[in-house]
């Protein structure tokens, strides 16, 4: 049984979705970043953390890749076009997408007062509103790579909520209507239902 650490209002949400979607069982300990539970099983405190085959797994990404191999669920085969394909989805994501929406949290309420710069986030907001029509012409069918589900569909789905409580712009009809449709997963809902 995997053990997973970190509360869902963090990246924590995405690997408890990818459990929730596999069927796998799982205890979930909603800690909060640098607490005693989450220093315990990552030496810098991050959350998600997630403990399996008697060691530590400590990336969101991480855990999700690991999973979806481990069960063959979520993921094409490894060394085929197809992996390399989702991969490069992933990748883009998170090299996009994502490092826009932490620049903008790191300057809206995480840094320290005197180190937020708060010119950072509409610039944040700019680079966001150019590259997303990009990533809504990835959509290949109902999720990212056609007709089913990967990994990049829980990275993509998660930063598009992110990005509506930062309060940057609407995605436009097709993300917004892509989110809608896996947020109302039961599997995401059950994440979604956790501490």
């Amino acid at each position: 049984m995997y053990k997973l650490i970190g509360s869902r209002a963090s990246r924590a949400l995405r690997p408890l979705w990818m459990l929730e979607e596999i069927g796998a069982e799982y205890e979930h300990v909603p800690a909060k970043p640098r607490s005693p539970e989450a220093q315990a099983a990552n030496p810098s405190g991050k959350v998600p953390a997630m403990l399996a085959e008697g060691g530590a797994i400590t990336d969101s990404t991480a855990i999700l890749t690991y999973l979806a191999d481990r069960h063959g669920k979520l993921t094409h085969p490894a060394g085929s076009l197809a992996r390399g394909q989702q991969d490069a989805l992933m990748f883009r994501l998170l090299d996009e997408v994502e490092p826009l929406l932490w620049a903008a949290a790191k300057h809206s309420f995480i840094f320290p007062e005197e180190l937020r710069v708060a010119e950072v986030k509409p610039a944040m907001i700019a680079e966001y509103q150019r590259v997303i029509p990009g990533i809504a012409t990835a959509l290949e069918g109902p999720f990212l790579m056609g007709e089913e589900m990967t990994v990049p569909d829980i990275i993509l789905t998660h930063c598009l909520g992110w990005a509506e409580r930062a309060g940057f712009p609407d995605p436009g009809e097709a993300l917004t209507a892509y989110r809608a449709r896996l947020e109302a997963r039961p599997a995401f809902q059950r994440a979604a239902a956790l501490p």
